[in-house]
């Protein structure tokens, strides 16, 4: 029975590889779409556990800082601090935009305002060190691919690139740059200088802050308008031993915020905020499913019909319809299996140029593989249908 499933397929291996490495290209992109989704909940997890945190304090009433719009004041971490039960907090600011290389080439990144020496600080480097000055340097992954010594522009200022990081990305994917907490909320929350001109303009224009007998109060209102002391979120560190609930309670009940554990975030991240790329990707999987299957059927049904003579040969010198069967579906099991081979190779070869990362896992290999020879086993039916209709006196008509 193997031997006759061989023979026919050295007969005509050339058109058989041949189609195996085209469904192989099929499997591949299935197997690509399964590491993009598994790549997307990685950088989720990536982005928490980056954060070092135990605690996200949030604007009341939202989600933030990575799945909404979060303002606090910067002060709010002093009353944080002085909770039971908190061993560390840190102010920080998220924010996506496109940053300018000395090279005049702009790069997508997630810019982090942090705190030195606090949670929200780049766990490990690998070159150069962390930031040390209030203002004008910066810690980048290498992903961004600038270099130690760069001068890269964000707003109107331009920094210098002293540390190197790596797998630091936001939830979308976007690698991190790293900059003082000050020059963050600058760049974020303040703006450019003509429209600045332009609010003291109409500050000075309107009778409730340029009263007479008022001294002083006009330039305290300028001045609030040329600083920012918002922030995105808290970052908390818990001391050893407490359960994050607890603590987080009395932060909701007493300072009027929103407050997040590991799980409530990740929820976030993964069940919401990626939840709709998850149905896109599994629609595509479907449907690649559907049409590997119809290529595997249309292959063996056409193999099939091109040796109907021989089947009724076979038939006619007495071969039992269930040898007949075993050689088609071994013919398309076969067939699946250079497929799925040469569709693993693919996914591993290309998945590291993809621009976002993708990550590809044994169990969706494993899961793979049994798609692929449950997809060749139905898809033969079609083949052996035809196969077991033939008439043996076709042999000799």
């Amino acid at each position: 029975m193997i031997s006759l499933a061989g023979r026919d397929i050295a007969h005509s291996w050339g058109k058989f590889v041949l189609t195996g490495l085209g469904l192989g290209l099929l499997i591949g992109v299935t197997l690509t779409m399964a590491g993009v989704y598994r790549g997307m909940v990685d950088d989720a997890h990536a982005l928490l556990n980056n954060s070092r945190a135990d605690l996200w304090v949030v604007q009341k009433d939202t989600q933030g800082p990575y799945a909404e719009s979060s303002s606090l004041k910067d002060d709010v971490v002093r009353s944080v601090r002085g909770m039971p039960g908190i061993a560390q907090a840190a102010n920080v600011t998220y924010f996506t935009m496109q940053v300018r290389a000395a090279s005049g080439t702009d790069t997508r990144v997630m810019v982090v305002g942090i705190e030195s020496g606090l949670p929200g600080e780049p766990a490990y480097l690998l070159a150069g060190r962390q930031l040390t000055r209030s203002h004008y340097e910066a810690v980048a992954d290498v992903k961004t691919g600038f270099a130690l010594g760069e001068r890269i522009r964000i707003r109107r200022h331009d920094y210098t690139v002293v540390g190197l990081t790596q797998r630091m990305v936001s939830s979308g994917g976007d690698p991190m740059v790293f900059v003082a907490l000050k020059d963050a909320q600058e760049a974020q929350f303040l703006k450019d200088n003509d429209a600045i001109v332009n609010d003291r303009v109409r500050t000075a224009a309107n009778p409730a802050f340029n009263r007479p007998g008022v001294p002083g109060l006009l330039e305290a209102v300028q001045a609030s308008q040329t600083s920012s002391h918002n922030v995105n979120a808290i970052l908390v560190q818990l001391a050893p031993g407490l359960d994050p609930e607890e603590v987080a309670e009395p932060l909701r009940r007493w300072k009027h915020l929103q407050v997040f554990t590991r799980a409530g975030m990740e929820e976030i991240l993964v069940a919401k905020l990626i939840a709709t790329a998850a149905k896109q990707i599994f629609m595509f999987l479907v449907i690649l499913a559907v049409v590997s299957a119809a290529i595997v059927a249309f292959i063996i049904y056409t193999m099939t019909l091109g040796k109907i003579r021989e089947i009724a040969v076979l038939k006619l010198i007495g071969t039992r319809n269930r040898t007949i069967a075993s050689m088609i579906l071994q013919q398309a099991l076969g067939l699946g299996l250079i497929g799925f081979l040469a569709g693993k190779v693919a996914a591993t070869l290309w998945a590291p140029v993809f621009p976002k990362f993708v990550l590809l896992l044994a169990q969706d290999a494993i899961t793979g593989l049994l798609a692929t020879i449950a997809i060749c086993a139905l898809a033969s039916t079609l083949a052996i249908r035809v196969a077991l209709k033939v008439d043996p006196a076709e042999a000799i008509g």
